[in-house]
């Protein structure tokens, strides 16, 4: 796995983990704002990058989640266990 590669796939865990915990931030408080505004903005960025990621290696989820290249491209790994961090 090449270092950016490897940077992207960091990043994209980062928002997606801001993400989770806006979330679960807005389901107790569904009137704020500002969180609601950072929810979307990080959002954004993390399908941004996740595009960006998709189109230089490959899916990153299956089942209608993540379009694939011809040929199909969700076996080209590595695994998540094949990381090395």
């Amino acid at each position: 796995m090449s270092r950016d590669q490897l940077m992207l796939l960091r990043r994209l865990q980062e928002l997606q983990f801001t993400a989770i915990e806006l979330n679960l931030y807005l389901d107790t408080h569904p009137d704020e704002k500002e969180p609601l505004m950072e929810y979307n903005r990080v959002s954004q960025q993390f399908n941004n990058l996740k595009r960006t990621y998709e189109d230089r290696y490959g899916p990153l989820m299956v089942f209608g989640h993540s379009p694939s290249q011809f040929p199909w491209q969700w076996i080209n790994g590595p695994w998540p266990w094949e990381i090395e961090y």
